[in-house]
């Protein structure tokens, strides 16, 4: 393990560090409520055939809250919800409910919401999830939370020219199997849906072996 700068900047600020020695590079970028401990089983395997960087998000609670600034996250797009010729799973009144129990009760919406997200057969994955979630100052978890959900860049698909595997869990309450493959289907160039037999949003943490093997045949991995 390194760190990738050992001078400061942005790289020291959000904890970057580097695992393997591959010749070919691999970013690993967490999710909302998480750090870069997500990644934690899948890293000894990507490490031996990789260069794997992977860093804290600035919303992440490891990174310090002076470095987040919510005017510069706030966005005024339209939302990434159900709009009638798009289901994203959430309704307008659904996601003003969740800002409304994160500002008035994180603590509880917490401990409501991990469990939901990881699955219900996924216990040890939504106890994970609800610690870092849990240690995200609340007006940090406000805001990006609101970031999440109003930020709507559904017209640069088909801007995407590159080729997209796009994995999926098979039941996912935060991302249903909908979105996937409007993605797939609006990209500008080719796209593959991987429908992951499990349940929850984290994948990577509930089903890491499952993964692993669709990630050895999209990225070419070979024995």
């Amino acid at each position: 393990m390194e760190t990738v700068c050992e001078k400061g900047g942005i790289a020291t600020a959000l904890n970057a560090k580097i695992y393997g020695n591959g010749s070919e590079t691999l970013v690993l970028a967490h999710g909302y409520g998480e750090d870069q401990s997500a990644w934690q089983l899948l890293l000894p395997l990507l490490a031996c055939y990789f260069k794997v960087v992977v860093f804290d998000m600035v919303f992440s609670p490891n990174v310090n809250p002076k470095l987040y600034d919510p005017q510069r996250y706030q966005t005024d797009f339209k939302g990434y919800i159900n709009d009638g010729r798009y289901y994203g799973g959430f309704e307008r009144s659904e996601v003003n409910e969740i800002y409304k129990n994160i500002e008035q009760n994180f603590t509880g919406w917490v401990q409501n919401f991990a469990p939901k997200a990881a699955g219900q057969n996924n216990t040890a994955t939504g106890a994970k999830f609800e610690k870092t979630l849990g240690r995200m100052k609340p007006y940090i978890a406000l805001t990006a939370a609101k970031t999440v959900f109003s930020s709507d860049f559904r017209h640069k698909l088909p801007q995407v020219m590159v080729p997209c595997t796009i994995i999926q869990s098979k039941k996912d309450v935060i991302v249903p199997q909908s979105v996937a493959f409007y993605i797939k289907n609006n990209v500008g160039g080719d796209a593959t849906v991987k429908i992951l037999n499990t349940e929850g949003h984290f994948p990577h943490l509930s089903a890491h072996n499952l993964l692993f093997r669709v990630l050895k045949e999209t990225i070419q991995i070979k024995n």
